[in-house]
């Protein structure tokens, strides 16, 4: 018989648990396996910018300026977490022309008169442009548990952008106490 446990902290959820009837939480005693998500659960819930790495002879804050003001036209949680992260290093954005979405790879747009493109390896090589060793820096990042997105300027590439949702506080306790009692927490996200 299927044991169905629910626990919500994201968006709607109150802390609890719930249980269908009193047979489930005796099956419950024989679990061995946690399953959770990230988003909401272990993490915050709230992407934020934490790399801007350029590439090239772009400086930090003008790549940070260009991709920036070219999410501002998007409603995305890492676009989101993108301007944020801007406004709190004060990098002032600017006016963006010709906004597009490509499914899939990723956004372009002018910003300034310079085409910008943020998204991913794909979306440069579609638009023919080298990313030279940006994938196997991005990978190092991802690593760390940033979602990484590349970023062009004018044809060439400009560095690598890293957004991450920064861990809950109670999260490495709350794993600990699990492994403590003896069960195995995975992560399906």
């Amino acid at each position: 018989t299927p044991l169905s446990i629910m626990v919500g902290t994201g968006k709607g959820a109150t802390m609890g648990v719930l249980i269908k009837n009193a047979e489930s939480l005796e099956i419950f005693e024989k679990v061995d396996t946690i399953v959770v998500d990230k988003t909401g659960t272990l993490t915050e819930g709230r992407p934020k910018l934490v790399d801007v790495t350029p590439a090239g002879d772009i400086a930090e804050d003008e790549l940070l300026q260009l991709t920036a003001s070219r999410e501002r036209a998007s409603e995305h949680p890492l676009a989101e977490a993108i301007v944020s992260g801007a406004e709190v290093r004060s990098v002032e954005l600017v006016k963006v022309d010709d906004f597009q979405s490509v499914t899939g790879k990723g956004v372009t747009g002018k910003v300034n008169g310079r085409l910008v493109a943020l998204g991913n390896a794909r979306l440069l090589e579609s638009l023919d442009i080298s990313t030279g060793d940006l994938p196997q820096m991005a990978d190092s990042l991802r690593h760390e548990g940033q979602t990484v997105m590349l970023a062009a300027v004018d044809g060439k590439a400009a560095g690598l952008i890293g957004v991450a949702d920064p861990i809950k506080k109670s999260t490495p306790e709350a794993i600990k106490d699990l492994h403590a009692e003896g069960l195995t927490v995975v992560m399906l996200t």
